[in-house]
């Protein structure tokens, strides 16, 4: 089992090489979000907004999370609030999705066409804690460990559940 090492931000050039079942370690800059915060995300989008928050999704990671003292550690990405943000927020320049769950096949068909994959990681909140090296909450302070923060990360370990419509859920 070979771990590739893959970089946030992503250019559509690296996510061109990735493909569904790919096992890698996934570093760099990242943003959590969950139910609370991705759909206000869309607000932003949706009301032309986004670009004056100072919020670059351009090649981005979310990770469906939220970030508190007790650790971090992936939600249902197949939410209704969650999936259903997808859609605009690839569209927005988000490149991967990380959380856990099997997504709708047209969630899957729409990842594609934005040249955008969707990543599983299992729930090992310690392991996960132990690869961030630094965080800030960006947005929505608010919402408490459901704000939009910004970590820099070192190897998580996922596995692509979906690139170029293919998915092995």
């Amino acid at each position: 089992m070979d771990f590739r090492t893959v970089t946030a931000p992503f250019s559509d050039e690296m996510l061109g090489e990735l493909s569904a079942g790919d096992l890698v370690n996934l570093s760099g800059t990242i943003l959590t979000g969950r139910d609370a915060v991705l759909p206000k995300i869309v607000e932003m989008i949706e009301s032309d907004t986004l670009e004056n928050s100072g919020i670059n999704l351009q090649g981005s990671v979310i990770f469906h999370s939220a970030v508190s003292v007790a650790g971090i550690g992936p939600t249902s990405s197949n939410k209704i609030e969650l999936e259903g943000t997808m859609p605009e927020l690839a569209a927005a320049g988000v490149r991967m999705f990380l959380g856990k769950g099997e997504l709708k096949k047209e969630t899957i068909e729409m990842l594609g066409r934005y040249n955008a994959v969707y990543a599983v990681i299992a729930p090992v909140t310690a392991l996960l804690n132990s690869k961030i090296i630094g965080q800030k909450c960006i947005a929505y302070p608010e919402l408490g460990m459901e704000a939009l923060y910004e970590l820099e990360i070192d190897k998580f370990p996922c596995i692509i559940a979906a690139a170029r419509g293919e998915s092995i859920l």
